[in-house]
């Protein structure tokens, strides 16, 4: 287990407390590191790894997975962490988007709907990057570390996809999969890492 990565964790519970705001892409990624990557690392002390693998290459992976998740998370609770007082997109997506993400009095954002649809999308394809390149952790693990990590990321990679196609959904509702889809993402992982 990677103590650090307990600090870490800590440190990003803090900065949610304190309604921490981002003004960069580097600045979230730090954040995202601390709140998701940080889980991502101790898993792996829990997790087998194939014999063959590489352990720090299988913690990068690890990490860059929870930054896909977490950016994912941060999409899907927009307008709920908006009502709290937080914004965790940073300053300069906001900026490029021409949007400011303030609530009018029926709760919703007053950012003009092809603004904030348009940010979404930007958010969504980076949070693709991340899984792209986080996705390649499967492999290293065992076939049932592989299905666990493969059906938590499925669940978040369709409700990413999900956004994509409709990206003002999230300032209507919190998004999630219903029970039946998850199940079957779930299912999904386990036959896909059966020997």
């Amino acid at each position: 287990i990677p103590l650090a990565a307990l600090d870490e964790l800590v440190d990003g519970c803090v900065a949610d407390v304190r309604g921490t705001r981002y003004g960069t892409l580097a600045e979230l990624v730090g954040y995202c590191r601390c709140v998701a990557g940080s889980i991502g690392r101790l898993s792996l002390g829990v997790f087998d790894l194939r014999p063959s693998a590489d352990r720090n290459v299988a913690a990068e992976l690890a990490d860059t997975l929870g930054i896909a998740l977490q950016l994912t998370n941060i999409l899907r609770d927009i307008v709920e962490d908006r009502g709290i007082g937080r914004i965790y997109l940073p300053r300069e997506d906001l900026d490029r988007f021409g949007c400011r993400l303030e609530l009018g009095v029926d709760g919703g954002f007053t950012d003009p709907p092809d603004r904030l649809a348009a940010l979404v999308r930007w958010q969504a394809q980076r949070a693709e990057r991340y899984y792209s390149t986080g996705l390649r952790l499967l492999p290293l693990l065992d076939r049932r570390s592989a299905a666990c990590v493969a059906a938590m990321a499925g669940i978040y990679h369709r409700l990413l996809a999900r956004m994509v196609a409709d990206p003002m959904a999230v300032t209507r509702r919190r998004m999630s999969l219903p029970g039946w889809e998850k199940a079957y993402v779930a299912a999904r992982a386990m036959t896909r890492s059966a020997p």
